[in-house]
């Protein structure tokens, strides 16, 4: 992969994902720079020789030296950004992401984007719940899956880059879906479990179940401890699909309930194994 050995990669929004991006690239041998309102995320990036450059406001020469940018932002900071900053990049300038939706997102900034640059979406599952580029750690890619989400706009040229992308930076397993596919699958296996950790921590006000509980409640909830204006935000922006989502949990939880009220064991039973046989595949 050629570009990798002279690439320039500016980040922008240098929090948790930002931040690991960053070390992975740097790790890499590419020159990183970054671009974050936080003055002092810029600081502890560079005292810590995660970037090579940076600015708290989006300074024209960093971004204009760009061959590829990568945009850890809030969707709707993310479009913003563009509108407003897209006369800077230079041409021919690879653009990703890092957003938890896409549907909402991908059609419109592609329809914005100059002609001679190119917006092709990603979307890492990894995380951690913690925040900023302080707590940021490349190692949470290693077991992880990462999405690429290409319309009929994008270039083969630019999935394969964002997929060798993905692979250079360490995740297990690197696939595709349309927006709308990748939607659809974040509303199940991300957002609603994300509702499902805080409807179980927000169902009880007990102030001493960290007395009691064991580590099958530790490990359902350790989700709960959630980016509330983040979260909210990839909710909005994604309720068809997470409505569906939860609409068929609702709809699952209470034939186990109504089992349970008929003391249907075999019917549980039957739960049970189905439930064990799927989550089997998981250790494959």
């Amino acid at each position: 992969m050629e570009w990798i050995s002279k690439s320039k990669i500016l980040i922008v929004g240098l929090g948790l994902m930002g931040g690991s991006y960053a070390k992975a690239l740097k790790r890499l041998g590419y020159s990183v720079f970054a671009v974050d309102t936080r003055r002092a995320a810029i600081d502890y990036a560079l005292e810590e020789s995660i970037i090579d450059r940076g600015s708290s406001q989006a300074d024209p020469e960093l971004i204009g030296e760009a061959d590829a940018i990568i945009f850890a932002l809030y969707p709707g900071v993310f479009k913003a950004w563009i509108a407003e900053n897209q006369s800077l990049f230079k041409p021919g300038t690879m653009i990703t992401d890092v957003t938890g939706v896409k549907g909402s997102i991908v059609y419109d900034i592609q329809k914005m984007l100059r002609p001679d640059v190119e917006y092709i979406a990603a979307h890492p599952m990894a995380g951690r719940e913690v925040y900023g580029v302080e707590n940021s750690d490349d190692r949470i890619f290693h077991d992880a899956n990462y999405i690429v989400t290409p319309t009929e706009k994008n270039t083969p040229e630019a999935i394969e880059w964002c997929k060798s992308l993905g692979k250079i930076l360490g995740f297990r397993k690197v696939s595709v879906l349309s927006p709308e596919e990748h939607d659809e699958m974040i509303g199940f296996v991300s957002q609603l479990t994300h509702c499902i950790a805080v409807a179980l921590m927000t169902c009880s006000d007990n102030q001493h179940l960290v007395d009691y509980t064991g580590d099958s409640f530790r490990d359902l909830t350790r989700i709960a401890r959630i980016n509330d204006a983040m979260w909210s935000e990839l909710f909005l922006l994604n309720k068809p699909a997470l409505l569906r989502q939860m609409d068929t949990f609702l709809s699952e939880f209470k034939q186990l309930r109504n089992m349970l009220e008929d003391e249907d064991r075999q019917g549980l039973c039957e739960k049970m194994r189905l439930s064990t046989e799927r989550r089997a595949l998981f250790g494959k």
